[in-house]
């Protein structure tokens, strides 16, 4: 799946050069990355999906080939993604589909409302969505990868960082997903941590008025089952239609690799159903 071909893009907003990588043929669908990822978290669901659609997979500002949003919060990152999107030629003049892992997911459900956009989104995914402000299920704390002091620390603590957030199962944790996830965490300037944190994500999902997927991981650390009811009943809003709400069993938070198979599944079937989105955004 990582030997995909693809496009390299690079969209300046302000002197802020974002990178997106776009393969697939069909209307367009843009898939949003974690905290501490890259483009990269999508390596398994390229293929499947470029199928019938025209992938559009940014490193956000802050990450991977991306430069850093000069208000480096939120607000500012959100501001020159969207702004970036509405450049990409690659978009076209049609609706887009939004997916969103993680931190990704709280992006997504802001810039699903944002007005560059011009149009909102035909349908919102969201797969173990950061932002909604209640409690995680960590066992283990993450420890700090800066302080290896060589290259075979680094990958015991990148992938023990792993285990404790990311997979339900070690044992599905390949060379591939080690190397990814420690090229991603290299290239990370944007702090995100202290933002999926803080919340927000909820009020965001309920501005936006078009179909929404809720997923997670059965065993997805970043989350409670009473945080997910708390999302849902945001997303089912009386102007929204009701909100598909899938949990993935056996699986953890980056649960479109882990499980990549049924996510795939999961989200080509999401994304073939009669669904029409609001015409405007804001």
């Amino acid at each position: 799946m990582a030997a995909t071909q693809h496009d390299r893009v690079v969209v300046d907003v302000d002197g802020c050069p974002v990178a997106w990588r776009c393969c697939g043929d069909g209307p367009p669908l843009v898939l949003l990355h974690g905290g501490h990822g890259s483009w990269e978290h999508w390596t398994r669901n390229l293929a499947p999906l470029a199928r019938t659609r025209r992938l559009l997979v940014p490193d956000m500002p802050g990450y991977g080939d991306s430069g850093m949003p000069a208000q480096a919060d939120l607000p500012g990152l959100v501001e020159v993604l969207a702004r970036a999107l509405a450049a990409l030629p690659e978009r076209g003049d049609g609706p887009i589909d939004l997916v969103g892992f993680s931190f990704g997911g709280l992006v997504a459900a802001q810039l699903a409302s944002h007005p560059a956009l011009g149009r909102a989104p035909a349908s919102l995914a969201l797969l173990g969505p950061a932002g909604h402000g209640g409690p995680r299920r960590l066992v283990h704390e993450l420890a700090d990868w800066r302080r290896c002091a060589d290259e075979a620390s680094l990958a015991a603590v990148m992938r023990a960082n792993l285990a404790a957030l990311m997979f339900a199962e070690p044992a599905a944790i390949d060379d591939a997903a080690l190397a990814l996830h420690t090229r991603a965490c290299r290239a990370t300037r944007f702090r995100s941590k202290p933002i999926s944190r803080a919340g927000g994500l909820q009020a965001a999902v309920a501005r936006y008025a078009g179909p929404v997927l809720l997923a997670w991981g059965e065993h997805d650390v970043t989350v409670t089952p009473e945080a997910i009811d708390g999302i849902a009943r945001a997303a089912r809003a009386p102007s929204a239609p009701a909100a598909r709400v899938e949990v993935v069993a056996g699986a953890g938070h980056w649960v479109q690799y882990e499980a990549h198979a049924r996510v795939n599944a999961l989200l080509q079937d999401w994304l073939a159903r009669p669904q029409a989105g609001p015409a405007r955004s804001g």
